[in-house]
């Protein structure tokens, strides 16, 4: 039964606010000496592992055996880009602001709009590059606060949480195919868990240690793979099979404000009036490619639908 537009609102709402809180459970690991990669791991494991119990009660084996082996490589594959994604995401939280790293990780929606019509050989709207020019321009002046800001605003950081957006872009446009195949849970199972097998490698192949940290810590790091990461993104991916890609892409551009307003409550880290300039020109231009993608999706529907005959 398809949840009232009510619910589907609360979901939403719930799901921002937890996405918000990573920035707050990540900073706070790491200042408790967890290294950057061990936090993405932990964060993809403890994910997982909540989420085995429904996949073994939804049997998602029988799922997964429908599927051709092609299908499960290309799942496993944007599993690999969605840890890569975490693993950049949270190193560049050690490097630059809260503000900067989030804002840019957010631009996710322009570079999967630019790099969908090179794989699908469509034309890219013009709403799009209007978008991608106003994003640019505030990824130029967040850049120029942070040259001048302080050490922990650095250009690496902000460079990590672009190459960061990069990824997850890679990660939705390569598993969109297949996810639209899959029932929630198996799909998640599945992705999640080639994440958190590539991080827990990357740890320890780096010589990471995985454990002998304060027990802070872990309480930080289990509140990040049960928040942000289950409750979170688990509550978009489930609205998106309800309501446009675009309107839960809008409505996750939250995160960035949500995770701010907690920095400056939490950690005591206000951004300068030329960071909120530049973050407000980047999620401006998000807003555009949203709407592009909805136009581009609304004109590919109506061309589908059988002509009427009187």
């Amino acid at each position: 039964m398809k949840p009232s537009p009510k619910l589907l609102g609360i979901i939403l709402g719930i799901g921002v606010l937890a996405m918000s809180s990573a920035t707050i459970f990540i900073r706070l690991a790491q200042g408790e000496g967890v290294p950057s990669i061990a936090i993405a791991a932990y964060r993809m494991a403890i994910a997982t592992a909540a989420i085995t119990l429904p996949a073994v009660s939804q049997q998602a084996w029988r799922t997964y055996g429908k599927l051709t082996g092609r299908d499960l490589g290309v799942l496993v594959l944007a599993g690999m880009l969605l840890g890569m994604h975490f693993a950049v995401w949270i190193t560049s939280l050690a490097h630059t602001s809260v503000v900067s790293s989030v804002v840019l990780v957010t631009t996710t929606p322009l570079w999967a709009g630019l790099a969908s019509p090179l794989i699908l050989k469509e034309r890219t709207p013009r709403l799009l590059w209007g978008g991608m020019a106003l994003a640019i321009v505030g990824g130029a002046i967040i850049g120029l606060a942070d040259w001048s800001g302080g050490q922990r605003s650095t250009i690496f950081g902000n460079a990590l949480a672009l190459s960061g957006a990069f990824l997850m872009a890679g990660y939705l446009i390569i598993g969109r195919s297949v996810r639209e195949r899959l029932p929630l849970v198996p799909y998640l199972w599945i992705v999640y868990s080639a994440a958190a097998a590539l991080l827990t490698v990357w740890a320890l192949v780096g010589g990471l240690p995985l454990a002998g940290y304060p027990p802070v810590a872990f309480v930080w790091l289990v509140a990040l793979g049960l928040i942000p990461q289950l409750i979170g993104h688990t509550a978009a991916n489930y609205a998106v099979r309800h309501v446009s890609a675009t309107f839960v892409g809008v409505t996750i551009l939250g995160e960035p404000i949500g995770s701010t307003i907690l920095a400056m409550i939490v950690l005591k880290e206000w951004p300068t009036p030329l960071q909120v300039f530049g973050g407000a020109l980047i999620l401006t231009g998000i807003v555009l490619a949203s709407l592009a993608e909805e136009r581009k999706r609304a004109r590919v529907d109506l061309q589908a639908e059988p002509a009427d005959y009187y």
